[in-house]
């Protein structure tokens, strides 16, 4: 299993010191367990992140599980390679949308020429750095950029102000009265650096209570 860049418990004890409202967010959801999802390159994790925007998990597990089939002799999982070689009929017959078959080219397209960093080579890049590059995918936004940082990579001070959820889950947590615009998350989530993360993965367990 993917393990952290931090100290879970530092971030813990650091957010419960900063925000005495955060404090009792934390205190209700119970210990962090927030778990990271394992890559075996960029290419890998951005494809699914591809696959899995806007449907359900189980949904798109079965049409992951179906690109996966087309290229049954890829023992480690389907490379660039794979994608660029394979037709659009293929791939639209595993129930990708055209869009996404145009985005995952696009991904294979950009790591086959290099202009990507590998998997080790995004751990040495900042935040702000590695989301610039990486949303020059077609299909990867700010958001799926996010989330691989924080759920890919571990990075401890991510905070996806975008995120509609989270939003909810602030605004649910801190008793406001309408959703806060992303740039008020912003500043409300200044207190929690250099532990966003953590403090948005708490927000997120709010939900599901």
């Amino acid at each position: 299993m993917a393990e952290f860049g931090f100290d879970p418990k530092k971030a813990v004890r650091h957010l419960r010191a900063a925000d005495p409202a955060l404090a009792e967010v934390i205190a209700s959801v119970g210990p962090f367990a927030m778990e990271l999802k394992s890559s075996r390159s960029l290419f890998g994790a951005l494809a699914e992140a591809i696959v899995y925007q806007q449907l359900s998990n189980k949904a798109a597990a079965t049409i992951y599980g179906r690109v996966e089939a087309l290229f049954p002799r890829a023992k480690d999982g389907f490379t660039p390679r794979h994608i660029l070689k394979a037709s659009d009929d293929s791939l639209r017959g595993c129930g990708l949308s055209r869009a996404k078959v145009l985005a995952v080219r696009d991904l294979a397209r950009r790591v086959h020429a290099g202009e990507l960093p590998t998997l080790e080579e995004c751990r040495l890049l900042t935040d702000d750095e590695l989301v610039e590059r990486l949303v020059t995918v077609r299909g990867i936004g700010r958001w799926s950029a996010e989330m691989f940082l924080m759920f890919r990579l571990g990075r401890p001070d991510v905070l996806p102000v975008d995120d509609y959820s989270l939003r909810k889950a602030y605004a649910t947590a801190f008793r406001k009265r309408k959703l806060p615009s992303p740039e008020a998350l912003a500043k409300a989530g200044e207190k929690w650096r250099p532990f966003r993360t953590v403090a948005s993965w708490y927000l997120w367990q709010t939900l599901n209570k």
